[in-house]
């Protein structure tokens, strides 16, 4: 058992494989938080919290105990109103207006295994022995409002996985206001403040910067969990970095609009929470019932922010992914979109598909403008039916065609949008996000489907459903491509209008689980204008993202090195696309270009049907060596060597977890005059062990390459790249 109650003490000790969790009953009513970081043994926890008098602008309620007050005491799940001035973990409003509700320890449960969250994406264990959880119930004696708190640690992977639940279990409705799904107080302040910002076509870009005193931290108001911020944030020492020093990682199972704030108070202490954005939130809870948070994952790291990636990776490759691809090497593929866009013919696609196949390639898929009257991107979203104008014999003819060539066949959807121009909309113009006299704003022509309704979720599945029955079909690129505004339900009253937003995740969620359930054999692919919904609640459905709609692989290597902080390597879509690049219009070597797309889900996105012979030769040349590495790619363990952030280079390295092999990239941006001699050292290998360099036969010692590294061949001209495979050989 991971989880021990010491009941003198009143004290609960969460123990990872490396890592301790520790929570004191103070008075015997309130979890305080006692400590977290590296794992301490389990006999020596008692006495930890330190608590004194403050002065008399921090509140004492207690008359007996001046050393108590709620200003000052590091909380595990904080309220406001009582005398704790600082972000409070929630805050709930009761029928006479108030907002004062003070909630107590009234008992606990620890147990083997994890429950699963009702409607919600979250980490799973296989078996109970791999987890063990406590439940901590607080209630409020007065309104009856009753708050669980649920830890589960899962030792092995050195994580623990948090979310909290609410029960109305008096006599009158109440209304949650904000309700976070974990709070952590540190016992000081001294960390540096690291997350994941950018913008469409720009994003996961690492920041990293001193806490102060005050409010800072990242959110999302779109409705998604926003190309601007990623659901994630971690605390590092001061001397942290790459393999070094203590980090504390939040991330957040969820898909909607979140928020992530720490606050350093008056006395050097620091509070993080993170959840749901309670900005424009509310939920009404009447009694009786019940309202769930998403799950926090938070992981602890010894060895800098590499130790943390790694936990994450390891996680969510196993325990968040799901379905039969969780396991298997994913295909490699060409999208038409940079060839075609909406321009294309069965007899175009049957060609750019034929020559994927000679060169290597397993996958085709079709991406948008094959539905309804889709000529450009100002109709028809909603209308899913085959345009007989473009596929005159229908989608089950292509995909044929196709699978002739013996590839397979994927499909684009963009399921959640309507357009305005449509025949669903002109049906139902009531079931798209509106209020009521407004205007209704579009976004790249569109408007977006009111799924929190639960007869528009089961329309939308119908359609899809029909659409994957009626071909063979085995890839799903799932594409959402604006954010929310007007945010109402014409199915709602209006005191629970500022549910949408999560009630419509809950029926995302539930359309997800319907259609990966129905079809396991097809891989679904997460896209929202490229990574502007990448987080691990996609991920629980989608086992990869399309990373970014910047294909240009010199802007990748930051987008890629970025989204590695916390997602695995097999979660990214990363291909190939045309130069000059259409986003950024860089000229780059389709080398450059295939070493940057192997660092993830590989595949082509341009027309192969223009590549020269030599091209040719050359992107066989890629398939087959990313047929020879993605095993490496998408299961090993995963070490970042050189930022992209920090200097004129990018580096990182795959190691197989059980060190026999490896495979090395080394990216140089800009060429120098008279450039130094390099030496790249590469981590996670047997230092005991001998290594043959796949490229040259050449036998490295583990030992040296890690510690005195190799020395990088001399390079001509901007944007340079080389891989190596290193193999472990008898001695």
């Amino acid at each position: 058992m991971s989880i021990h109650y010491h009941k003198e003490q009143g004290i609960f000790h969460l123990q990872s494989r490396e890592s301790s969790y520790c929570i004191e009953l103070v008075r015997g009513a309130y979890p305080a938080h006692v400590y977290w970081g590296k794992k301490i043994r389990d006999r020596h926890i008692a006495g930890m919290l330190e608590r004194r008098g403050r002065a008399s602008f921090s509140p004492t309620p207690f008359r007996d105990d001046l050393s108590f007050s709620f200003d000052s005491l590091p909380q595990e799940y904080p309220g406001y109103g009582t005398g704790d001035f600082r972000q409070p973990a929630y805050e709930v409003q009761l029928t006479n207006g108030t907002t004062v509700v003070e909630v107590e320890y009234t008992g606990h449960r620890i147990y083997s295994g994890k429950p699963k969250l009702e409607g919600l994406p979250a980490v799973y264990v296989e078996q109970d022995a791999e987890a063990d959880t406590l439940e901590l119930e607080l209630r409020d004696r007065i309104s009856g409002l009753t708050i669980v708190l649920t830890y589960t640690v899962l030792p092995d992977y050195d994580a623990i996985a948090r979310s909290v639940s609410f029960r109305n279990e008096g006599k009158e409705s109440m209304t949650i206001l904000r309700a976070m799904s974990a709070s952590v107080d540190f016992s000081h302040s001294r960390y540096d403040l690291l997350h994941l910002h950018g913008a469409w076509a720009r994003e996961r870009h690492v920041e990293r910067r001193k806490l102060s005193p005050g409010m800072q931290g990242i959110e999302s108001r779109r409705g998604s969990s926003s190309h601007i911020h990623n659901p994630f944030l971690a605390l590092l020492s001061e001397d942290a970095g790459e393999e070094h020093g203590e980090v504390y990682g939040f991330s957040l199972v969820y898909s909607g609009s979140f928020s992530a704030q720490v606050e350093v108070d008056q006395y050097a202490t620091a509070r993080l929470n993170l959840g749901i954005n309670p900005f424009d939130f509310s939920w009404l809870l009447e009694p009786g019932e019940s309202f769930q948070t998403p799950e926090a994952v938070m992981v602890f790291s010894a060895e800098g922010l590499g130790g943390m990636s790694r936990r994450y990776h390891k996680l969510y490759r196993t325990r968040l992914c799901r379905g039969q691809f969780r396991d298997a090497v994913r295909p490699v593929l060409v999208n038409n979109w940079e060839a075609t866009y909406f321009d294309f013919t069965a007899d175009k696609i049957e060609h750019i598909a034929r020559e994927g196949r000679e060169l290597g390639i397993e996958l085709f898929v079709l991406d948008d403008g094959w539905f309804g009257k889709r000529n450009d991107d100002t109709t028809s979203l909603g209308d899913w039916v085959v345009d007989r104008n473009k596929l005159p014999e229908g989608l089950e003819d292509l995909a044929e065609r196709v699978r002739a060539l013996d590839m397979q066949f994927g499909l684009w959807f963009e399921p959640e949008m309507i357009s305005p121009e449509s025949e669903l909309y002109r049906q139902h113009p009531d079931w798209c996000l509106h209020v009521p006299d407004r205007r209704r704003t579009e976004g790249r022509q569109q408007l977006i489907l009111d799924f929190s309704r639960e007869e528009v979720c089961e329309a939308v599945a119908g359609m899809i459903r029909s659409i994957l029955q009626s071909a063979p079909i085995t890839y799903v690129k799932w594409d959402m491509n604006r954010n929310m505004t007007e945010i109402g339900s014409a199915a709602l009253p209006p005191e629970r209008q500022r549910e949408t937003a999560h009630r419509y995740m809950l029926g995302l969620y539930r359309v997800l689980e319907q259609l990966t359930t129905e079809f396991p054999h097809i891989l679904f692919e997460s896209c929202s204008g490229g990574g502007g919904r990448y987080d691990p609640g996609m991920l629980y459905y989608m086992p990869q993202t399309w990373t970014s709609d910047n294909s240009d692989a010199i802007s990748r290597l930051k987008i890629q090195y970025g989204t590695s902080l916390v997602y695995p390597l097999s979660t990214m879509g990363a291909h190939v696309s045309a130069v000059p690049n259409h986003q950024v219009h860089r000229n780059t070597s389709l080398r450059v270009r295939g070493h940057a797309a192997m660092s993830g889900n590989f595949g082509y996105e341009l027309d192969l049907t223009a590549f020269t012979e030599e091209e040719k030769e050359e992107v066989r040349a890629q398939v087959k060596l990313y047929k020879d590495i993605r095993h490496l790619v998408q299961f090993g363990d995963y070490y970042r060597l050189r930022s992209p952030f920090e200097g004129n280079e990018a580096a990182w390295t795959v190691v197989s977890e059980d060190r026999s092999e490896a495979v090395l990239y080394y990216f140089r941006i800009l060429g120098e005059a008279n450039e130094p001699i390099v030496r790249l050292r590469t981590r996670g290998l047997d230092p005991e062990a001998d290594y043959e360099c796949l490229e040259d036969g050449a036998v490295y010692g583990g030992d040296r390459l890690m510690h005195a590294g190799m020395v990088i061949p001399p390079m001509r001209g901007d944007f340079q790249s080389f891989v190596w495979r290193f193999k472990r050989v008898s001695s």
